[in-house]
């Protein structure tokens, strides 16, 4: 058996500590990426916008708190150590009552509003 030796390349990635990082909610910060796709962290509160992605599905993983994601005709309520994939399309709208702290996996370059624009849309390509 081998020792670990932490590198930058082989350094664990701390959900809790970079979420304590970010002090703005609605503004995700990629953590990590793998091929096309970026891991993102964010602290959510409040209402979001209507909007969709229509070239991509959007994967939203609980880590604190109540998620519920409206779709026209429904919603979905997610705790910690929950996972939904809102497919590509679909309108939705993102909920916290509370404080949620969320992992969300999807395409470099996704605009968090989609089409929808407005003053919730984050810049993308924000490392923490």
């Amino acid at each position: 058996m081998t020792n670990s030796t932490e590198t930058p390349e082989r350094m664990p990635i701390n959900f809790s500590q970079k979420l304590d990082l970010i002090d703005d909610l609605w503004q995700p910060r990629v953590v990590a990426e793998m091929n096309d796709y970026q891991f993102k962290l964010v602290r959510i509160e409040g209402d979001f916008v209507w909007h969709d992605h229509p070239e991509t599905d959007e994967t939203f993983i609980v880590i604190d708190g109540i998620l519920r994601i409206d779709f026209r005709d429904g919603f979905v309520r997610l705790g910690p150590g929950e996972m939904f994939v809102v497919p590509r399309g679909v309108e939705h709208k993102p909920y916290a009552e509370r404080e949620v702290r969320l992992l969300l996996i999807e395409p470099r370059g996704v605009l968090n509003t989609g089409n929808a624009g407005g003053e919730r849309t984050a810049a993308n390509d924000r490392w923490i």
